[in-house]
Parts: structure tokens; sequence; C-alpha cells
């Protein structure tokens, strides 16, 4: 039942910071906020595992959280946006981004988190 708590906290908590980072970022033609929390999400989640950690803070934080934080969902809307709107470079540069950006990411959080 723990498990499922520490979860459902992090899950609200990322959720929320999500939320409130695309209220704080300005719109324009590439979804900059949706970018900006899947590429610093990715970061986060392999510094998290870079770390080691594990149990309940791991459950919170990369589960909960991060599970929340970063949406795959929002994604997709926006490429069909962009993609209906006949914006094909932007699709493509999106795509990019967000794949190859995310990975990058991930792995440089990966890293760190094993440095540290």
């Amino acid at each position: 039942m723990t498990g499922f708590v520490l979860v459902a906290l992090g899950g609200m908590a990322g959720a929320l910071s999500r939320f409130g980072v695309q209220k704080l970022m300005p719109q324009s033609m590439l979804p900059v906020a949706t970018l900006t929390v899947n590429l610093l999400g990715s970061f986060l989640l392999g510094w998290i595992v870079g770390q080691g950690i594990q149990g309940n803070l791991y459950l919170f934080a990369a589960t909960g959280f991060m599970g929340a934080f970063t949406t795959f969902s929002t994604l997709n809307v926006d490429l069909v946006k962009l993609f209906s709107n006949k914006q094909n470079k932007a699709v493509v540069l999106y795509l990019v981004c967000t794949y190859i950006g995310g990975l990058l990411s991930a792995a440089s959080g990966l890293i760190i988190g094993r440095l540290l």
C-alpha cells in the first residue's frame, strides 16, 4: 500500500510541475513546453537510474513524478495538430528533437548520475 501512495503522490507532484512549466513557457510554432518537460524528464530519469536510487524513493520520483511529468500523449496530440496544419517541417523537427534529444538527455543524466 505504501508504494501505491508514493506513486500517487509523485504523480500528483509531477502533473502539477508539468502544468506549471506549460504555463510558464511561451506559445510558439513548436510545442516548446512539451519538448522541455520531455527532455528534462528524460535527463532526470537517467540521473535517478545513474544514482542507483531504489525502493520507495524510486517509486515516488521515477515511477510517480517522472511518469506524470513527462508526456507521450501530449507529444502525439501536438504532432497531429502540426500535421493537420501542414507544418511538415515542424513535425520532423519536433520528432527529431524529442527522440534524439530524449535519448541524449537520458544518456547524459545516466552518466552524470553515475559520476556524482
